[in-house]
């Protein structure tokens, strides 16, 4: 009998979820809350307007509407306990528990779970004294240049400074301003790695891990990587610049290790684990988990996903993704450009009308809505920082890349900021020398225990 599940969330990566399950013949019904206007009445796919922060209110809702999977996509209801809450009424729920969920809510938490499991990762120290944090950058013998707000911050609490003077200012902004609120009481002051950013994902079911397919977001606001941290500005998928070797090493020394070290401490990770990896000179080392799909990588991962999502999630929940192997499609490629209102990340303008959604779906280019609401009287009207993600599967990284930006080219709304570069680093890798080449096969063979 077909199920009625029901997506929390409102992005382009809950658009992108509902989307898939919808396709599943076991799925009858896609509720998402509050959703958008891309989930608005879509097929198989509506808008609910439950309230999703009363876990009570919430747990009776699935029960009056035969709700048989709920399907959680944003960090801070995961955080809430909203699965410990749901499991606890009897209504089944995808993603870690809050427990588990602290390897993204406390940053300070997570870095010290890598230490005691010997994940690889940069050197770190985490301070509630913004005095302190500067001493330690100040007198660090690495460049301490990176500073992150401990808890969650909606992908934006990270500062890459440029220098030591840069880096403490960002200290105090954080901790004495409060640029990102209470998330930053504690500050993590860590080692800036040199290499290329990857982010790889896996299903978990607390003892298996099953990866999906590396992918590279673009955090920076415009083009070259220049202003700003976003929440994500586009993605590829796949990554030519991780080989399958490289991959399984972070298979093994990261997710598996992760979820290996979760169990021993008694917390078991089920749900999706999110390792974001800086592919370093010393090996792949860690930059920060997530405990969920990344927006804007699930838009890619999803079209990309030859399996039922369904019955994958059902497989992870039982744990039973060793015997059903996950299938990703072969020989494609997909690309996702975001489309931001002007302003973003900070204050920007809503209900600017947008044009071009029914002729770039003709394209055969999907387009997931994030921060998008219905118009009274009809048409689409923006409605957050992150409006759009354009999505483009082809055969080839070139191909999808060249699809997605003239599908962007057709949108159009006031203001509108976009990325032109996404997939840039295909064409303008920094290629590893053959000692650096040397360096990692050195470090590899030192992981395996072979001598050298």
């Amino acid at each position: 009998m077909a199920e009625r599940v029901l997506v929390i969330g409102s992005g382009g990566r809950e658009h992108a979820l509902a989307w898939k399950l919808a396709q599943s013949p076991h799925v009858q019904q896609v509720l998402v809350a509050p959703g958008n206007a891309g989930t608005a009445n879509s097929g198989k796919i509506s808008n609910s307007a439950v309230s999703v922060n009363n876990h009570s209110i919430l747990a009776q809702y699935c029960k009056d509407h035969n709700v048989g999977l709920v399907v959680v996509g944003p960090e801070v209801p995961l955080a809430a306990g909203i699965v410990d809450d749901l499991t606890a009424a009897g209504v089944t729920c995808f993603g870690p528990s809050a427990k588990a969920a602290q390897l993204e809510a406390s940053k300070s938490f997570s870095k010290s779970f890598m230490d005691r499991h010997n994940i690889p990762t940069a050197r770190w120290s985490s301070f509630t004294d913004p005095q302190d944090a500067c001493k330690y950058i100040q007198d660090a013998e690495f460049p301490a240049l990176v500073v992150k707000a401990s808890g969650l911050a909606a992908g934006k609490g990270v500062v890459v400074a440029r220098d030591k003077d840069e880096a403490c200012k960002a200290v105090l902004d954080i901790m004495k301003d409060k640029a990102f609120g209470s998330a930053g009481d504690t500050v993590v002051v860590e080692e800036q790695l040199e290499g290329e950013e990857v982010s790889c994902l896996c299903f978990s079911d607390g003892i298996t891990v099953s990866p999906m397919p590396p992918a590279q977001d673009h955090k920076r606001l415009l083009d070259g990587d220049q202003g700003p941290n976003t929440g994500g500005m586009g993605a590829y998928c796949p990554t030519p610049q991780v080989s399958e070797d490289v991959l399984q090493e972070i298979k093994r020394s990261v997710l598996q290790k992760t979820v290996d070290g979760m169990r021993a401490e008694g917390t078991p990770y089920v749900g999706v684990l999110y390792a974001g990896v800086m592919l370093t000179k010393r090996g792949p080392k860690v930059l920060e988990f997530n405990c969920r799909f990344g927006d804007p990588e699930c838009q890619i991962l999803m079209p990309l996903l030859k399996s039922d999502l369904y019955e994958v999630l059902k497989n992870t929940l039982q744990a039973d993704l060793s015997s059903s192997p996950v299938q990703w499609l072969e020989n494609s490629a997909a690309v996702t450009v975001v489309m931001a209102s002007g302003g973003y990340p900070a204050s920007y303008k809503k209900g600017l009308e947008i044009t071009g959604l029914s002729q770039v779906s003709e394209m055969g280019i999907q387009v997931f809505h994030a921060g998008t609401a219905l118009k009274e009287g009809g048409g689409v009207i923006t409605n957050g920082g992150r409006v759009l993600t354009v999505t483009a599967v082809r055969p080839t990284l070139e191909s999808a890349l060249r699809s997605a930006n003239e599908g962007v080219a057709v949108i159009s709304y006031p203001d509108a900021v976009y990325r032109r570069d996404i997939g840039h680093h295909l064409t303008n890798t920094n290629l590893l020398t053959l000692e650096d080449i040397a360096e990692q096969y050195i470090y590899f063979m030192h992981l395996n225990g072979d001598v050298y």
